[in-house]
């Protein structure tokens, strides 16, 4: 067995389990499935194979309980107020969202063993079972969770093996032991600083549940200085991903297209049929009326004639076969109704994953905007610091005396450097930070404690602290000014 295989542990936060229990459940209609593998990595052949662990049992997916239903009953059993309750803006991060699995070719050896699987298949491998070890593995993780944040915390532990990389979804509410909700006290820690510490001994400690699994701990990017994506990369990355939302998109309006057209009809059909019940029930009626007034008149008539008889006979006649085209109408409109029920739980659905899917794109071009944005400032910064340091000098003394004490006149002496300090400060690399500015005779700035973004601070007074901090840490270390 290969010892290069790498975990992997990724923790994101929300403020409450938003439009991830559909998918997490695979809680979706046959429309639902057929639009989730059209556009993502689903098989729905080994659907099957997905479980959850519930108060430590194995079970089948519980699709019948969303997630939104498990937080409230958790918190009501234990008298503990949702802060997001009644607000119409959630602002309180209520839930942590791991992700746990590990390097690709042994989490499916984990999974199906030997066995032959068509990962791009998406609904072909139905002879597929599941391992016992997948389901050790992830007893495992799911005791680590529990020990380290209660049993009671862990609202979903739920392994999807329909995908190419097997992995666990586990949704935990961040409530310490006085039934608070305490998302800074058990995660984030004071301060960036704090925060990435506490991250680096998390996969510390996971290494070790995991190791006996085959599974390591990488070195971390503090150690290495690497990055996950080169800055090409990462905006590759975002245009495709920009790219690939609004193709999804398109297609869940097409989609939705057809499902409307569709409803149209099932709906011109269900009133059709009602008007067919209400104009056959008014013709029962009538038949009836008129065969209780013969009936009325053969009873207190001393003979009856042969016409009242086959009158009679011909209004039963009628009446029978008036009965049969309602009782067809009815089941007819029952189906209908059906249709129209599945019809519009699919329109749901599929406006659901739609509104989804802008919701990506927008964060996704957001994020883009941002990550151009950062890098437009930073060759700004470093142009307009590279033109001025090659005029200042040229300058006569008594126009130099203007920027006096100024960060033009500090950038002009000591080149690019305060805005290398400046860009890993607001990136939370003070360790670099320091290294650049001592690197380059600064005195580091003095003490860093308590240094870090406080909650209060926007991204423009982040930029403006950071500046601010890196010309202090830029500055000798004995306050003398270098000689010019």
């Amino acid at each position: 067995m290969s010892t290069t295989a790498k975990q992997v542990m990724d923790i994101r936060t929300s403020k409450g389990v938003g439009a991830s229990s559909n998918e997490e459940l695979r809680n979706w209609t046959d429309r639902g499935w057929d639009q989730a593998m059209k556009e993502g990595n689903y098989d729905r052949s080994r659907e099957r194979l997905n479980f959850e662990i519930l108060n430590g049992r194995i079970v089948p997916l519980q699709k019948s309980h969303s997630l939104s239903d498990r937080m409230a009953e958790n918190l009501a059993a234990r008298g503990i107020k949702d802060p997001n309750e009644g607000l119409e803006d959630p602002k309180y991060r209520t839930v942590v969202n791991f992700i746990f699995g590990g390097s690709t070719d042994r989490m499916r050896e984990l999974a199906f063993g030997s066995q032959k699987v068509d990962f791009d298949s998406k609904n072909g491998n139905g002879h597929v079972r599941r391992m016992p070890e997948i389901e050790e593995w992830a007893r495992d993780i799911y005791d680590f969770v529990a020990g380290k944040w209660g049993e009671d915390n862990i609202l979903a532990f739920i392994v999807h093996l329909d995908e190419k990389n097997p992995h666990i979804h586990c949704s935990l509410l961040p409530i310490d032991k006085n039934n608070k909700f305490a998302y800074k006290k058990l995660f984030a820690g004071k301060d960036v600083i704090d925060y990435k510490k506490r991250s680096i001994a998390l996969h510390d400690e996971l290494a070790k549940v995991n190791e006996k699994w085959g599974l390591f701990r990488g070195a971390s990017i503090t150690e290495t200085g690497a990055r996950h994506r080169s800055t090409e990369d990462y905006r590759r990355w975002l245009a495709e991903e920009c790219d690939s939302l609004a193709r999804q998109k398109a297609n869940a309006e097409r989609a939705l297209l057809d499902l409307n057209v569709e409803l149209a009809i099932a709906e011109k059909k269900h009133k059709s049929f009602t008007t067919m019940i209400e104009n056959l029930k008014r013709e029962k009626d009538d038949l009836e009326r008129e065969l209780d007034s013969l009936r009325e008149l053969q009873k207190n008539s001393q003979s009856v004639s042969a016409g009242i008889v086959q009158k009679i006979q011909s209004l039963e006649n009628q009446k029978a076969i008036v009965e049969g085209k309602l009782a067809d109408k009815v089941a007819k409109l029952n189906e209908t109704d059906q249709l129209l029920d599945k019809l519009r739980q699919d329109k749901d659905e599929i406006e659901r994953m739609a509104d989804e899917m802008e919701q990506r794109a927008n964060d996704s071009e957001l994020s883009w905007a941002q990550n151009m944005s950062y890098h437009l400032n930073s060759v700004m910064a470093d142009t307009m610091a590279s033109e001025f340091m090659t005029r200042y000098p040229k300058l006569p003394d008594d126009f130099k005396l203007a920027f006096d004490g100024t960060l033009l006149e500090e950038l002009a002496e000591e080149g690019n450097h305060i805005v290398q300090v400046a860009i890993c400060l607001v990136c939370g690399y003070v360790d670099d930070a320091t290294t650049i500015a001592k690197t380059h005779g600064g005195g580091g700035g003095g003490s860093k404690s308590g240094w870090g973004r406080s909650p209060k601070d926007d991204d423009r007074e982040w930029a403006r602290r950071c500046l601010a901090r890196a010309r202090a840490m830029c500055a000798p270390a004995n306050g003398r000014r270098r000689k010019k």
